[in-house]
């Protein structure tokens, strides 16, 4: 299993944040992976909506499913499931401790199946540097929702 974690710092106060980050299929704007990102369901956003995510990461496309998992007033879980991997992304927002705005901390676990679970020493190498790709695009995209 790969775990990236990123903790950082943008202008919106938290409700902005998640309000935003709960739809999944705005991960087209700041995940570096995402080719593109459709939502399967329609209405409002809630625990059980789903998005059908194009990804490629290290030259290797790939597809899954993501649900909305969990939803509360400062954590959203999204997790990502296909054949050859499941993905669970936990995203943390609360307020700014340092002063106004958000702490954001996203954390991605990636649990490879079957034969892929070789590539596991090479997929950590591959998701700390979209990590970082993901923490800029996210902070930039972010910040742009203070105004």
């Amino acid at each position: 299993m790969t775990t990236v974690s990123r903790t950082f710092d943008v202008r919106p106060d938290p409700a902005v944040v998640l309000d935003y980050l709960k739809d999944f299929s705005n991960a087209e704007e700041w995940d570096p992976g995402t080719v593109s990102c459709t939502r399967n369901d329609s209405g409002p956003v809630v625990v059980g909506s789903t998005w059908h995510n194009t990804s490629k990461i290290g030259g290797v496309s790939t597809e899954l499913t993501y649900t909305l998992e969990q939803l509360s007033a400062d954590t959203i879980v999204l997790v990502g499931r296909n054949d050859t991997a499941t993905s669970t992304d936990t995203i943390t927002v609360v307020p700014n401790p340092d002063g106004a705005g958000s702490r954001v901390t996203y954390e991605a676990h990636i649990e490879m199946k079957g034969a892929a679970k070789l590539a596991d020493p090479v997929m950590k190498v591959v998701f700390e540097k979209v990590g970082n790709d993901t923490e800029d695009d996210m902070t930039t995209v972010l910040n742009r929702l203070a105004g």
